[in-house]
């Protein structure tokens, strides 16, 4: 199957990220490398790319697709948490822009293969990392109930979380839930009717939380937002593009923290002799025909900023 991703926010994240045609460009999460194709396009061949993802599948098609670009290009398989050692590793310093696009790619969602998808009926995947020992199968039939109903809760802010976790454990008892539809019919009857017929697919939240549990994905934000801004330039850039309001909040607070520098008490003098590292962070959202011509991007938003120094 081939890899397809619509990126989100093209145009805009592009133009905010590249500043020196000659300059050194990560993409930490390289997909179907749409993004880095279009960094990629605006390079001269004293450019540098790096694209970094965990996906078999997103690295192959972004080989293939980066392959006549003019600029040098570099592609690791690994987690973006392991960003300093991927640039340690090929000798790199600085960098002038550094991009994340988060969440799970249109690929990932549309191969029922991955389990990523209450729409489609899969194996209980969600590994965005293949080589990931930790399945949600595994998270769904051996979690404590309580362990389950915190895991929807802290990270699909499910209001139904308790009462999903005990139905998923009173059928995994009957037997092992193997599939997403399996899943979706069990979350269904969990949640009241009543409650099923207003707002999203009632699933939505739940596979939301465990494809985050699976992946790790919220833990490692708050670090590597830090670990990005550290080795950009002075004046160099970031931007990240988040599709749901817990990762959005993390890259929110984290990039305001950098941008203030103290962070000691509002009302004490300051003693961490913390400066601030980026200008004001700023914030863009898809406007209304990329989200007519890609429903996806609804949720998408764009914070960038930029590294103070001489």
């Amino acid at each position: 199957m081939e890899f397809s991703h619509v990126s989100v926010l093209l145009q805009e994240s592009v133009d905010w990220i590249v500043t020196d045609p000659a300059g050194i460009y990560v993409d930490c999460t390289l997909g179907g490398a749409g993004h880095s194709h279009a960094i990629a396009s605006r390079l001269t061949p004293q450019g540098w790319l790096i694209g970094i993802d965990q996906d078999d599948e997103a690295l192959a098609a972004a080989k293939e697709r980066l392959a006549g670009v003019p600029c040098r290009v570099s592609l690791v398989k690994s987690n973006f948490k392991n960003l300093l050692q991927v640039l340690w590793n090929l000798h790199i310093d600085t960098a002038d822009g550094v991009f994340f696009d988060l969440g799970v790619s249109s690929h990932q969602l549309d191969t029922p293969e991955r389990g990523f998808s209450y729409m489609h009926d899969g194996p209980l995947d969600m590994r965005m990392d293949q080589e990931n020992p930790r399945t949600a199968a595994e998270i769904v039939n051996t979690y404590p109930e309580a362990d389950l109903a915190g895991v929807i809760w802290r990270y699909g802010e499910e209001r139904w979380a308790k009462r999903i976790a005990q139905f998923i454990v009173a059928e995994r008892k009957q037997h092992p839930i193997r599939t997403t539809g399996e899943l979706v019919s069990v979350i269904k009857k969990a949640i009241p009717k009543g409650a099923r017929e207003d707002g999203p697919h009632p699933a939505k939240r739940t596979f939301q939380a465990l494809r985050i549990e699976v992946n790790d994905e919220l833990n490692i934000l708050d670090q590597v937002v830090e670990d990005a801004v550290s080795i950009l330039k002075p004046g160099g850039r970031i931007g990240v593009i988040t599709f749901q309001s817990l990762e959005d909040r993390i890259i929110k607070q984290k990039l305001a923290q950098l941008h203030r520098g103290c962070i000691c008490p509002p009302h004490m003098p300051c003693v961490c002799g913390r400066r601030p590292v980026i200008g004001k962070p700023g914030r863009l959202d898809p406007g209304r025909d990329e989200v007519e011509r890609n429903p996806r991007a609804r949720s998408a938003r764009l914070r960038f900023a930029e590294k103070i120094g001489k």
